[in-house]
C-alpha cells in the first residue's frame, strides 16, 4: 500500500489527485472510471479540507492499495479531525431543482453513486474513510 501524508487544505486536492492518478494509470485504468475516482478525491478530500479541523488545519493521509484479484483500487483517507461519518447525512432529495434542494449533502451522494462500495469507522481518534472502485 502507498501514502502521501499532507496537510488537509484545498490546495493539496491536486497533489492527492496526482498521486491517486499515477497509481491508477500504471494499471492502465480506464479515463471514465479515472474520472470518477477524481471527482470522489475532490469531494472527500475537500470535506476534510474544509470541515475536519475547521477553524484550524491538520494533516491528512491517503493510502492507494490495489486488490489485483477484483481489480480493485481502495483509496482511504483518514484524518485526526472532527468525528464524522458522511454515510449518515441525509441524501439530498434529487427531485427538486437546483433552486429547491437544500445546500450541501450532493457532493456525497456523487461519490456513493459511483464508488462500488463506501465505508467510514472512527478508530483511535481518526476518521477513517474507504473507497473502491473497480478499474472495469
Amino acid at each position: 500500500m502507498k501514502e502521501l501524508t499532507v496537510q488537509a487544505t484545498t490546495e493539496n486536492i491536486q497533489a492527492v489527485t496526482e498521486f491517486v492518478d499515477r497509481e491508477l494509470e500504471a494499471l492502465d485504468c480506464p479515463m471514465r472510471v479515472q474520472m470518477q475516482i477524481e471527482i470522489a478525491i475532490d469531494e472527500l478530500f475537500g470535506n476534510i479540507a474544509h470541515y475536519a479541523y475547521a477553524p484550524e488545519t491538520g494533516s491528512a493521509t491517503v493510502q492507494f492499495g490495489f486488490e489485483e484479484e477484483q481489480r480493485t483500487a481502495v483509496i482511504t483517507f483518514i484524518d485526526s479531525g472532527k468525528p464524522y461519518d458522511p454515510l449518515t447525512a441525509e441524501e439530498p432529495d434529487t427531485t427538486l431543482s437546483a433552486e429547491e434542494r437544500e445546500i450541501g449533502g450532493l457532493g456525497i451522494f456523487l461519490v456513493k453513486k459511483t464508488m462500488d462500495d463506501i465505508s467510514y469507522e472512527y478508530k483511535d481518534g481518526k476518521n477513517i474513510l474507504h473507497i473502491r472502485k473497480r478499474l472495469i
